[in-house]
């Protein structure tokens, strides 16, 4: 995982209910097509989110030098929050994700594949949650790894999996390939977007297996159609 600094992002410019597992081939591993995915609109998802009942015990930051101010916000078969968008390019090593590219490069994510393997940050779209802390601990939300994400930005939807896990007071990251997906600049060390993004975690969700986009987006729009209904 790595953290942008404000220095950074200043010199990068601009830079459900009831949900289950989707069962998908372990080979079905698929590169994220063209947002937007699914069949539930940006607007449809974004109506819902406009307020925040908070679950989150304080808040969270968006970067190393920023102040506490994203909470998470519970609603019914999911939890969200809005923030930034750093870069995670960890996991397997890749044409665009390794030392030479990324300064904060790991080899490794918290969640893996089905063969054991880390994810693939360049291929694989998944979102970073907080460690588990005294703010919040998302496992007790229901957060899983492989859990579905639906993350939206400029009008977009894109559905990713809960893939790594950050800092325990930041709040705002996804993978190059996330990132890509959306429009936004995914270079791991200038790229990200300041602001704009929102998250939506789907409560007890499980793309099967976590590598595979096509589990996510199958999955993740049954949740979205479940979210809309509910809330």
């Amino acid at each position: 995982m790595r953290v942008r600094t404000l220095a950074l992002a200043a010199a990068s410019g601009a830079a459900l209910l009831a949900a289950g597992v989707l069962p998908a081939n372990a080979s079905g591993v698929t590169a994220p097509r063209s947002a937007q995915e699914g069949s539930v609109s940006a607007a449809d998802l974004l109506a819902k989110v406009k307020s925040c009942s908070q679950i989150s015990n304080g808040k969270y930051k968006t970067d190393d030098e920023t102040s506490a101010t994203v909470p998470v916000c519970g609603k019914n078969g999911a939890v969200f929050w809005k923030a930034d968008m750093d870069i995670d390019c960890d996991g397997q090593r890749t044409t665009n994700c390794n030392e030479d590219r990324d300064p904060w490069y790991q080899d490794d994510t918290r969640f893996h594949q089905s063969d054991g393997k880390p994810l693939k940050a360049e291929s694989l779209p998944y979102v970073v949650v907080p460690s588990s802390s005294s703010i919040w601990n998302y496992a007790d939300s229901g957060i899983k790894g492989g859990g579905v994400v639906a993350v939206i930005y400029n009008n977009k939807v894109e559905y990713a999996v809960v893939g790594d896990t950050g800092p325990n007071k930041i709040i705002g990251e996804a993978s190059y390939a996330t990132a890509k997906a959306l429009g936004i600049d995914p270079d791991p060390e200038t790229g990200g977007a300041d602001s704009g993004v929102t998250y939506i975690l789907f409560k007890n969700s499980k793309a099967s297996p976590i590598e595979s986009h096509s589990a996510a987006v199958t999955l993740g729009d049954q949740l979205a159609k479940q979210f809309i209904a509910a809330n």
